[in-house]
């Protein structure tokens, strides 16, 4: 064999052992390597991503090192100390076969080019009723033992889902409900875990909320944007954005729930989002409230710019069953002068101490405003409230700090149903709302704003133009 026959041959051989052992080389986005370490912490968990990004890809890579057990040096996830046995889930056959069966097989005509090394794979078992679908995959484990992993669909139905014992279940694409809690129970013997990928095209579905908005020290949720995505160019990315319809953008690049035309502010998060500043003395501020319960009481601070006509939300509270004791408690260290805003129900008297709930609030030092929030006019109509907030962020007269996470899951999340707004989760929304009806009551601090200590260093020896929001 001549030197140019071996280097070729050689060549050769690295490309088949890099195809056949992918797995070797990935090395993972900073929000990839985010999800995976909370695997060590977190029984349920989301990637959640926009299209392309490679959230399968993590998913398939998490589910490789598990079944061979051959973790890398970067892992700091959840290690399985044996062979695991696994599901894997996606919305049909069809859907399991080109998506995550390819990531871990590779292609059918040459199955042994994904995640899970050639060399690993010890059997796969084909589905009936769907072309190159596999059953089940099983593979070899460094501990001597064999993994298994059986793919499964949403359409064979619940029923399908019962009667197994895992250590880990793999969610591609959103499950129903019903497959998700069946699915999650086949770990409860072993004290496994669960994660899903998928683009929430579904909208603000039961399981979408049960990581958004209920919140678990079991749960974890990451969200993985365009931006992210190290394989695709700066330049490309605006593009790729442009491509996608204006109602399905946020779900489809960053992984926002996509509400279609019922959402309620269909406006571009990034075109209301503020870094935070001090606000200058000579604003003038009001404080707005939402009455609840069984749903949280909600409260938000707005700082108005006159001269530019701009409403910044600065600050958020949201708490549920609690009194207005507590909830006055926190309030008041935002500024004793502050006025606040309130709905017509607090105007409804205390079924205990008879006295209205607005009352109570003042009771307890809050410098609520003497009627209820209302246009001048007299008005309180919901639509017109809403319309004149649309208005403002569609004219960037509304901005947001960028830090008050809670206003904008609300915000993503608010939408309507047959024309209808959705009275679920829209707390801070109400609140934020009453206090834009009421800006004629705000009025500028007799004192210095106090303000983060954070907050204050970040703009430390900034100029008086530097720090604001343009």
């Amino acid at each position: 064999m001549t030197t140019a026959d071996l280097s070729k041959h050689l060549a050769g051989e690295i490309a088949r052992r890099k195809r056949e052992n992918r797995i070797r080389d990935y090395v993972p986005y900073g929000k990839q390597l985010a999800f995976h370490m909370a695997g060590a912490l977190f029984r349920e968990r989301l990637l959640r991503a926009g299209n392309q990004l490679g959230k399968t890809f993590a998913g398939g890579a998490e589910a490789a090192f598990h079944l061979t057990g051959e973790y890398p040096d970067w892992w700091q996830g959840r290690r399985f100390p044996g062979r695991t046995r696994a599901w894997l889930g996606g919305p049909s056959g069809e859907l399991v076969r080109d998506g995550p069966q390819r990531v871990l097989l590779g292609p059918p005509d040459d199955w042994g080019t994904g995640t899970i090394p050639k060399a690993s794979i010890v059997n796969v078992t084909r589905a009936a009723g769907v072309r190159d679908l596999a059953d089940t995959i099983t593979v070899r484990h460094k501990s001597g033992e064999t993994s298994e992993i059986k793919l499964k669909s949403y359409d064979q139905g619940r029923q399908r889902w019962q009667a197994a014992t895992l250590e880990w279940v793999w969610f591609d694409e959103e499950p129903p409900a019903d497959i998700y809690l069946e699915g999650m129970s086949r770990t409860n013997a072993t004290g496994g875990m669960i994660w899903l990928t998928f683009t929430p095209l579904l909208g603000v579905s039961d399981v979408v909320m049960r990581f958004l908005q209920e919140s678990s020290p079991d749960r974890s949720d990451t969200v993985m944007t365009i931006d992210d995505a190290e394989h695709i160019p700066p330049a490309e990315r605006a593009r790729i954005i442009a491509s996608y319809p204006a109602h399905e953008r946020e779900a489809r690049t960053r992984g926002t729930p996509t509400m279609g035309s019922g959402r309620v502010f269909p406006v571009p998060e990034e075109d209301i989002t503020c870094e935070p500043f001090p606000i200058p003395p000579h604003w003038t501020r009001i404080g707005a409230l939402d009455f609840g319960w069984d749903h949280p009481t909600a409260a938000v601070s707005l700082a108005w710019d006159r001269d530019q006509d701009i409403v910044y939300v600065t600050r958020t509270h949201r708490l549920r069953e609690a009194t207005p004791l507590v909830h006055a408690a926190t309030l008041k260290t935002w500024g004793a002068e502050l006025p606040w805003a309130w709905p017509h129900d607090g105007l409804q008297h205390d079924k205990g101490s008879g006295e209205q709930l607005a009352q109570q609030y003042r009771k307890h030092g809050l410098k609520m405003l003497p009627e209820r929030a209302q246009f001048t006019d007299g008005t309180n109509g919901v639509e017109a409230g809403l319309a004149d907030m649309l208005e403002r962020m569609e004219s960037g007269r509304l901005k947001v700090f960028r830090n008050l996470g809670d206003w904008f899951e609300e915000f993503r999340l608010y939408h309507r149903k047959d024309g209808r707004v959705v009275k679920e989760r829209d707390d801070l929304m109400s609140a934020t709302r009453y206090g834009s009806m009421s800006l004629r009551f705000s009025r500028a601090s007799v004192r210095p704003i106090k303000t983060d200590a954070a907050i204050t260093r970040m703009f430390q020896g900034n100029s008086a133009n530097g720090w604001m929001c343009q």
